[in-house]
């Protein structure tokens, strides 16, 4: 069976890259939304006017996802603003490089934030979906990888890539977890999406050409892709790469 979306309530995190592809299919189909965003206020305000006309309920959320008081607050108040909570969507991520002669103690915390922020966001998130009504599927939380946190890490990233393989591992306890209360989990594990700040184009062109297909990973496809594991009712505990090959590539 293919789950309706409209009508239901997801929280999306992450919405100023990858996110915001995603909040713009879900409000395609009808997903009430609580756009949550840490810092960046103005793109997450032009975010919720473009899809307002979408969907009939759309708020702002900001939140530290590291600080559990501030989790368990947005997620009670986006269950209120929204009349309903189904879907939690963590893509919030930032994408420490540090080589390994300069790591320190300062540079393990960040790498792991993310993995931490997806914690918090999950329990909480879990435990306020347990109240839906009691059926098959009462719900769905939806992490964010790295193509490379399995078996090919690269160099330059220890602490990251760490913190993303420990959410790889999160996303099939939480499902083993949560299977009993009907609640889904999954994950995406994009490959190289949109060029990060401080790379240049050069080195960003040399990095899509080691991608089988040559190209840059979709953020159009991962949005289709969570939309799709959300109306879903018999996938849960997967990690699914959307990278244009890379994890098949292998290294130069």
């Amino acid at each position: 069976m293919v789950l309706d979306l409209r009508g239901k309530g997801a929280i999306v995190a992450g919405t100023r890259r990858l996110g915001g592809a995603v909040v713009r299919k879900l409000a395609a189909e009808g997903v009430r939304l609580a756009i949550v965003y840490r810092s960046s206020e103005a793109e997450a305000n032009a975010l919720a006017r473009e899809v307002t006309p979408l969907v009939d309920r759309v708020c702002l959320l900001q939140a530290d996802l590291t600080v559990e008081a501030e989790v368990g607050a947005i997620v009670e108040q986006a269950r209120y603003e929204l009349g309903d909570l189904s879907f939690s969507v963590n893509l919030a991520s930032d994408y420490p490089s540090v080589p390994l002669s300069r790591l320190d103690a300062n540079d393990w915390e960040a790498g792991l934030a993310a993995a931490k922020a997806t914690y918090l966001l999950a329990v909480h998130s879990a435990r306020v979906i347990r109240r839906n009504a009691s059926g098959r599927t009462r719900g769905q939380l939806i992490f964010c990888g790295d193509w490379a946190a399995g078996a090919t890490p690269y160099r330059g990233h220890l602490p990251y890539l760490t913190g993303k393989a420990a959410i790889h591992f999160l996303t099939r306890v939480f499902a083993r977890e949560l299977a009993e209360d009907g609640i889904l989990v999954n994950a995406l594990a994009p490959g190289p999406t949109l060029r990060p700040s401080g790379l240049d184009e050069s080195a960003w062109r040399r990095i899509l050409s080691s991608t089988p297909l040559g190209r840059s990973s979709s953020a159009e496809d991962m949005a289709e892709m969570v939309a799709t594991l959300l109306k879903s009712e018999t996938i849960t505990g997967e990690v699914i790469r959307v990278d244009s090959g890379r994890h098949v590539a292998g290294f130069p």
